[in-house]
């Protein structure tokens, strides 16, 4: 007997021809993740099932570890064994359950698939027969076929596990099956929620952050810095641009209308952020804005945001309420670090009546008054950004 842990998916499981591939990645991702943690591990592939054996680990650690990797939706530790005959199964899950469950009593329901078509009991037999088995060695249990306490899952392959324990994981699929994108990144609670969901869907993420010394301390870089290492436990390592946006902040707002300062800096930032995009290959850009939460997310002004990108804009969190936001931040971790008082430039240069229904003509017109200095300018940020492996 051998303690592992059997890893399940789900949608991959509907790839159809496909599926081999989205198997394969996620065998990487969870590699990846194990590979952070003491101990070593085997990681194995038969068919419709990823199993991970492994020496010298902490449980936990592992649990903690997989429960991380999109694409998995249960994590379960289970027990290998040869097959050396039903009796010897029989009494095997039934010390399994003395150790694990004492002498409390439960109900339970064995469920046993059977993949090794030679074995001499089919499903039903097997159910059927174990099941009186565990009854006989636990006079107080019973059995309850609809809601049971714990579901003892067999599975007959070349070698047998059982198992009995369920951990839920992130679900999606797993990172690299779909794209790169270029999420921009700043020091509040949306912009990291939304990089995590775009990535729960197997995009690769690279970050571009708009510093803006010395009007933002490095606390403040430095805090976006840990919100990028927090979400690379979920998306892999990030690639992550620090742009030195102080220049192009202070002439927009010494040269364009200041209830146009937010929208004006918003388009400007999509510009750098695809340039960087290009530069690392990836086809989208990622925001963490949300209808109407603030003046820059009115339909008008994103619409006229979306106007200085020629890359897709991906918005994951366009239909959540701020409330629906918090609670995904909690739960991956940022949260703590997003409410540090650390401003970035999005909140330094903020108009006091700024403009809500923006007009693309107008927003337009108002930059031409940057004409005799942007290109500099944006020149002068692509030279000087710091770009950071997060990891």
């Amino acid at each position: 007997m051998e303690k592992a842990f059997l890893v399940k998916y789900g949608e991959i499981g509907l790839k159809g021809k496909n599926r081999h591939y989205f198997e394969e990645t996620l065998v990487k991702r969870i590699e990846e993740a194990l590979s952070k943690i003491d101990g070593s591990f085997k990681v194995t592939r038969p068919q419709g099932r990823i199993f991970v054996e492994g020496e010298g680990f902490d449980q936990d650690e592992v649990i903690d570890a997989l429960s991380k990797v999109f694409g998995v939706i249960w994590i379960c530790p289970c027990i290998m064994t040869e097959d050396t005959g039903f009796d010897d199964l029989s009494d095997q899950i039934i010390c399994y359950l003395k150790e694990e469950l004492k002498d409390k009593p439960f109900s339970f329901k064995v469920e046993a698939r059977r993949a090794r078509k030679n074995y001499p009991f089919n499903s039903m037999e097997i159910n059927r027969e174990l099941g009186g088995r565990i009854l006989d060695a636990f006079p107080a249990s019973s059995v309850d076929v609809h809601n049971p306490d714990y579901l003892v899952e067999v599975e007959i392959r070349e070698r047998i596990n059982f198992h009995i324990f369920y951990h839920k994981g992130v679900g999606g699929m797993p990172v690299g099956t779909a794209g790169k994108a270029m999420l921009l990144l700043s020091g509040g609670i949306d912009s990291p929620v939304a990089g995590y969901m775009i990535a729960r869907r197997g995009v690769t993420i690279d970050a571009t952050y708009f510093h803006a010394p010395p009007y933002t301390s490095e606390r403040a870089k430095q805090k976006v810095v840990d919100l990028a290492r927090i979400l690379s436990r979920y998306t892999g390592p990030i690639k992550l641009h620090v742009v030195n946006f102080t220049d192009i902040q202070m002439a927009i707002y010494q040269k364009c209308p200041h209830d146009e300062l937010t929208i004006i800096m918003r388009r400007y930032m999509m510009t750098i952020a695809e340039h960087f995009a290009g530069l690392d290959g990836d086809m989208a850009l990622i925001t963490g804005e949300s209808l109407g939460q603030v003046a820059s997310q009115t339909m008008q002004s994103l619409y006229v945001t979306d106007h200085a990108a020629s890359l897709p804009v991906f918005r994951p969190l366009i239909g959540f309420d701020k409330q629906d936001i918090i609670d995904i931040s909690e739960k991956i971790g940022t949260y703590d670090t997003s409410i540090l008082p650390y401003e970035d430039c999005c909140t330094i240069f903020v108009a006091k009546h700024p403009v809500t229904k923006p007009r693309l003509d107008v927003i337009e017109k108002s930059e031409t008054h940057l004409d005799d200095v942007i290109d500099d300018l944006l020149e002068k940020a692509y030279e000087s950004t710091e770009t950071i492996l997060v990891k």
